[in-house]
């Protein structure tokens, strides 16, 4: 019985033969193209890593949510396996590496791989848990990640003034900024909508649903510990969402 159930819960996840040579070429073309500007953006640009971390952040995120609206789970299984391997390649390399240095905080030494690692690890746990949950629409998940978390630790690096403080893990000291959560609701918020929009919700539903989910992910992302906000955005978004549009 165990084992049937793991296999109902696994069932979805997996990907057709057709479906990983299909898109798996699009996605490590992608993939390599973020990453390549980040590290552009970072080492011959002189951008801060704050801003080019999330760059790459958004540019992930949001191709996630189209590769869902358009594939499916599997779709999103098969670009999110390119997206792993190419972040785990970078690590692997270290410093110096570019792509490396654009995603590996300097305010995260010495353990700046360690806060490449979680949030890799917490953005996986992340889209399993919103798809077993609210898989309709985990893509919004997604976008108020990809997007509201992308605007808000540049916006809290450069006009954060409001700052306080978070639980950390390993011991890396962490702050965030009233303002910077401010942006993570609406810039999440307008993610969200068009996000919806995009599923076929009407505009004044997708609005104000848009909303709810930019404001839930805010909240959570403003309270969760650091490197464990890209699992709690996404789920908080997903979820709101489905309880106001499923249910």
């Amino acid at each position: 019985m165990m084992h049937s159930l793991l296999g109902g819960w696994v069932q979805p996840f997996l990907p057709s033969p057709r479906l990983i040579p299909q898109l798996a070429p699009a996605a490590f073309g992608y993939v390599i193209a973020s990453s390549w500007l980040a590290g552009w953006l970072r080492m011959d640009k002189g951008v801060p890593t704050p801003y080019t971390r999330k760059v790459f952040h958004f540019c992930i995120f949001t191709m996630a949510g189209i590769v869902q609206l358009i594939w499916g789970l599997p779709g999103a299984v098969v670009y999110g396996s390119v997206v792993s391997l190419r972040v785990l390649y970078a690590v692997l390399r270290g410093e110096g590496n570019r792509f490396y240095e654009a995603i590996a905080r300097p305010s995260d030494a010495p353990r700046r791989t360690t806060f490449v690692i979680i949030p890799l690890l917490t953005t996986a746990a992340g889209g399993i848990l919103s798809n077993l949950l609210f898989t309709q629409f985990a893509f919004v998940g997604y976008l108020v990640c990809g997007w509201g978390d992308a605007a808000g630790e540049p916006v809290g690096t450069r006009w954060g003034r409001h700052r306080y403080t978070v639980p950390s893990l390993s011991g890396v000291p962490a702050t965030r900024s009233l303002e910077g959560s401010g942006a993570v609701l609406l810039v999440g918020a307008v993610a969200a909508a068009i996000g919806l929009m995009s599923a076929g919700v009407g505009i004044g539903p997708a609005t104000v649903v848009g909303v709810a989910c930019g404001l839930a992910g805010a909240l959570v992302e403003a309270i969760s510990n650091h490197g464990l906000d890209n699992l709690t955005t996404q789920v908080a978004a997903s979820g709101v969402a489905y309880l106001l549009l499923a249910l």
